[in-house]
């Protein structure tokens, strides 16, 4: 019997994202023998490889620093289906018992509402700022320099190529709606001068923090999920303590759980959790 063709769920723009989150149980781990355990351990590692093999398809493997969970992969790749595919066989890849789900979100990559627009630069940065006069050669190549930068920006956004990098801490976050502190009650302006405030914070951090917003409303239960990469977790720490003194933060934003983790190759990986 033939199968019948599935149409591919691809956003217009960017990516899907599901991070995953499982707890090994041992019980189940320690009734395989020996051969089995050997088994189970090289189908996961090729369906790793598999998976990274697929065009425009990421994964990140990790384990987590504490008893919310033990394995987490983070999986970005452009088709919902495959996405779902690719999260079933992780889940079963040890053994029907022996990955459990604890935590996972869903989310999709996708560019920023507050981005600077071309005109807005151009009127704000160029003329207000530094004083430049539109159309001389001076305004003209600091404007070739920033549409540059900008796609290149949008290029990470919508489509990243994330780093290596030990430190893996994802949370789920939203706007908040309640009373006077209701986000969504603000004008386009008075958001975009908040936002903007924001990330001059983030753009202390560049080369020790590597940010991933990640869009998920009407997706999963919060509105983003956010992921930084770090190669030291104080720098972590430092960067989401000093946000939530930003207004932005400390008036209109309401965080999930927080999940730490290490990214190992898989022998390692499987070492640390005991496996």
């Amino acid at each position: 019997m033939s199968k019948t063709p599935v149409t591919p769920l691809v956003p217009k723009e960017g990516w899907h994202v599901m991070h995953l989150f499982y707890h090994v149980d041992h019980s189940a781990w320690s009734l395989f023998s020996e051969d089995e355990k050997r088994l189970a351990k090289t189908r996961l590692t090729e369906l790793v490889q598999e998976i990274r093999a697929n065009q425009d398809t990421h994964l990140l493997t990790f384990a987590v620093a504490t008893p919310k969970a033990d394995i987490g992969f983070m999986l970005l790749t452009p088709d919902l289906h495959q996405a779902t595919f690719f999260e079933k066989q992780l889940t079963l890849s040890l053994g029907p018992d022996v990955l459990s789900p604890v935590y996972s979100y869903l989310s999709q990559t996708e560019r920023s509402e507050y981005t600077t627009s071309r005109e807005q630069y151009a009127a704000e940065t160029l003329v207000a700022e530094k004083s430049m006069t539109e159309g001389t050669p001076e305004f003209e190549a600091a404007l070739k320099e920033f549409d540059d930068r900008m796609e290149h920006y949008l290029q990470h956004r919508l489509y990243p190529v994330l780093p290596d990098w030990p430190v893996v801490c994802f949370y789920p976050m939203s706007k908040r709606r309640s009373g006077g502190d209701n986000w969504y009650s603000l004008d386009y302006e008075a958001r975009r001068k908040l936002m903007a405030g924001h990330a001059r914070v983030g753009r202390t951090y560049s080369g020790r923090i590597l940010q991933l917003i990640t869009g998920s409303t009407g997706l999963d239960e919060y509105e983003w999920g956010v992921t930084l990469l770090a190669k030291d977790t104080i720098d972590v720490k430092a960067i989401v303590y000093e946000m939530r003194f930003d207004e932005v933060s400390a008036r209109y934003a309401d965080f999930g759980d927080f999940y730490i983790g290490m990214q190992l190759p898989l022998d390692e990986l499987f070492r640390r959790v005991c496996l």
